[in-house]
């Protein structure tokens, strides 16, 4: 094989690679979500309840002057470490729509399909089973997909199952991600203050124009995004759409193009190989150490500024924001909990609307010929996947939290996430399973 084709086929693995650590990053975090939710229920129903829910109300400013906020630690949680979860959020979803499973209209029909129908009816159901009145707040309850406790549960019921259903899981998972975000932002919004829409314009005005100067150092926008978050959440708009917004005026652009890429790291493959010295040890080589070095700035220049963020940003996310938000949000009392039209419209748009909606759309568009089934996958997989769709756990609680904050129905919305998405995953698992051939499956 010639040292181009090894470099084609590196570039293969590597791509793979790359949604494979993705895949196994938020499959661990999911497990380590329900763990910290168990915890969670745990204290809450222990002779630590007490201490439990003082820690989240305990109060913590910060800034200076007039520009401080002075916030819980449940809220520096929902508001602040959440919209670093939104904003890796974000740089997925402009991924996938530039490069991705979201790039070709033909790839992106089912997922895309699929997440619309698993949104829109489990809405409808919690509308038509809840009470008129305060209750109605939480219709968006339902209509939220878990991303890592999703490819968490699919990877605990069919490690081996074809890569092309977990794709098509976590494209639904995004496409489901953008409907939150949009929803968040159009109907769980505060009373506006303009002079902070204002402010956050003008920061949104230095992310763009930092990204037509084509800077692509991250740290210029991580500090103006810090500021953007700031002047979001005074401005009465949740604060983590910054994150969103942030994630939007991160480049793609690389300083060098793929045959600038390929050219350069050929060349300096040639200098390693020209100056070994016979021992095969690099320390001895000045020349295979030089070469190393620019290979490695090379990679760097290739690689963009989304990509890099993204990268950083898994496992922070993953293995501490999530787990820390499940730790903080799922602490409910069930003592004398025995749920009401709230729990039963949450689980039944979860248990109901979202594997209905979410096949139902996708069966529509194959029969359409708008959109095709992965490679490898059956209906039965895909089922199974719909009923994956129902875990909506730290986005459903997310949204709960803003609808019905300081209310009792918080509680009632809880419980019925909690169980419903706990049903979703044991069910999902089982369906999926069964349309897995005899061997297992295959990658």
């Amino acid at each position: 094989m010639t040292r181009e084709s090894r470099l084609y086929a590196d570039a293969l693995l590597a791509s793979f690679g790359a949604f494979q650590q993705f895949f196994k990053t938020e499959a661990v975090g999911g497990i380590l979500l329900v763990v910290c939710a168990g915890a969670a229920l745990v204290a809450a129903n222990s002779g630590w309840a007490h201490g439990y829910h003082a820690l989240w109300d305990t109060r913590l400013t910060l800034g200076a002057g007039d520009r401080q906020v002075s916030l819980t630690v449940h809220q520096w949680i929902n508001d602040g470490l959440m919209a670093v979860f939104f904003l890796l959020v974000g740089l997925e979803i402009k991924r996938e729509a530039l490069a991705g499973e979201l790039a070709s209209p033909r790839q992106a029909a089912l997922p895309i399909a699929a997440a619309v129908g698993g949104m829109v009816v489990p809405a409808l159901l919690f509308v038509i089973t809840s009470k008129p009145g305060p209750s109605l707040h939480g219709w968006a309850i339902p209509m939220a997909t878990d991303i890592a406790f999703a490819l968490g549960a699919l990877a605990l019921a069919a490690p081996r199952a074809p890569g092309g259903l977990k794709v098509f899981l976590a494209a639904l998972a995004i496409v489901d991600d953008i409907g939150a975000v949009l929803v968040i932002a159009l109907f769980y919004t505060n009373e506006i203050v303009w002079h902070g829409v204002v402010m956050a314009g003008v920061c949104l005005a230095v992310l763009a124009a930092l990204n037509l100067l084509r800077v692509r150092a991250l740290m210029p926008y991580l500090l103006v995004g810090v500021v953007l978050w700031f002047y979001v959440h005074e401005s009465g708009v949740h604060a983590t759409i910054a994150g969103v917004l942030l994630a939007l005026t991160i480049p793609v652009r690389t300083h060098i193009n793929a045959a600038e890429y390929a050219g350069r790291t050929r060349r300096l493959l040639d200098e390693f190989d020209r100056t070994e010295t016979g021992d095969r040890r690099v320390l001895t080589s000045k020349g295979q150490q030089e070469a190393i070095f620019a290979v490695g700035k090379a990679n760097l220049e290739a690689l963009a500024p989304l990509l890099r963020l993204e990268h950083a940003l898994h496992g922070l996310s993953a293995f501490a924001v999530m787990p820390l938000f499940a730790f903080s949000n799922a602490g409910v009392s069930l003592s004398g909990m025995t749920g009401d039209r709230v729990t039963l419209a949450v689980i039944l748009g979860l248990l109901v609307g979202k594997p209905l909606g979410i096949m139902g759309a996708a069966f529509a568009a194959v029969r359409l010929r708008a959109a095709a089934l992965p490679e490898r996958v059956n209906w039965t997989m895909l089922f199974g996947c719909a009923w994956f769709g129902g875990i909506g756990f730290t986005m459903s609680l997310f949204i709960a939290m803003l609808a019905f904050e300081g209310s009792p129905l918080l509680d009632s919305a809880k419980i019925g996430i909690l169980l419903a998405s706990a049903c979703a995953a044991v069910i999902g698992g089982i369906v999926i399973r069964q349309g897995l051939p005899a061997s297992g499956g295959g990658h």
